[in-house]
């Protein structure tokens, strides 16, 4: 099991820390006590919950329990679980800043100043700060920057599996899936549903895959698909852009959506780019006229 104690100043950004973990696959807890940490792994390692990296938030929030944090890390190296400690630092003006924008109270400046709340909890994580295993200054990085640095730290991802591409088809007569970033409109290809002999397949089925892409139009425009997402892909990943929802859409959703969708996965794949297909409305249509 992997665990990363994601711990640092209040403001520096351990709540945007955390999310960013969890979408990478980490089970995150926030706020969890210090001493509860040995409980908690001892939980996940004896049941078969099928978790097997865990990001713990900790922070003073906790109060007199995040003293005890450093006997817990001393438990957790006596044990031999591998671990590491985040520690999230940011200059005392910025996070005064950052307070001061936020309106919202320092958990140790509730009835006094924020520079004060500030000068106490700095002298107060100084020892959990000497034993991190990273420390990141969040003090002029943004968000999507704060990412890639976890991500390069933390996880095996490559920059191409950053991204998770949906692509989605769907029918126009059912109205457009309000999830679609994108949408294409391929009512112009030739249709298999007038094919009697095509017309109780869908796009998942051979004979209508072949149909589709057999005709020199379906092919330009994969062709033009691809190269357009080619172009934007790098673009929006390094802009930290974790989903990318790419709706094709046909009069049913049925057929020649459905078929572009599964060419456009099995093209996307092929160059190691984080692809699945959702079909949004392949069972509605099946009695269209």
């Amino acid at each position: 099991m992997r665990i990363v104690i994601v711990t640092g100043m209040s403001g520096a950004g351990k709540t945007t820390a955390l999310k960013i973990f969890e979408d990478a696959g980490f089970h995150c807890v926030d706020n969890l006590p210090p001493s509860f940490i040995g409980q908690f792994i001892t939980f996940c390692l004896e049941r078969d919950t099928g978790i097997n990296q865990v990001a713990l938030g900790i922070d003073i929030r906790g109060g007199k329990m995040f003293e005890d944090l450093s006997h817990s890390i001393l438990d957790l190296k006596e044990t031999g679980i591998d671990y590491s400690i985040l520690f999230l630092d940011s200059s005392n003006d910025i996070l005064l800043n950052r307070y001061k924008e936020t309106r919202h109270l320092h958990p140790l400046a509730k009835n006094d100043l924020i520079s004060v709340g500030i000068t106490k909890e700095r002298a107060l994580v100084e020892d959990i700060k000497e034993k991190a295993t990273h420390i990141i200054d969040t003090s002029h990085i943004l968000p999507r920057q704060l990412k890639d640095k976890i991500l390069n730290l933390f996880t095996t991802q490559t920059d191409t599996g950053r991204l998770l591409i949906n692509a989605m088809s769907f029918g126009f007569k059912y109205g457009i899936p309000k999830e679609c970033d994108m949408v294409f409109d391929v009512r112009f290809l030739p249709n298999p549903f007038y094919n009697p002999a095509l017309k109780p397949f869908s796009g998942l089925d051979a004979p209508v895959k072949e149909y589709v892409m057999s005709h020199d139009i379906s092919i330009r425009f994969m062709e033009s698909l691809l190269a357009m997402l080619n172009f934007l892909i790098p673009h929006y990943i390094s802009e930290g852009k974790s989903q990318l929802i790419v709706g094709i859409g046909c009069t049913g959703g049925r057929h020649r959506s459905v078929a572009l969708a599964e060419e456009l996965q099995r093209s996307l794949s092929l160059q190691e780019y984080s692809v699945v297909t959702h079909h949004h409305d392949i069972d509605k249509d099946q009695s269209r006229k």
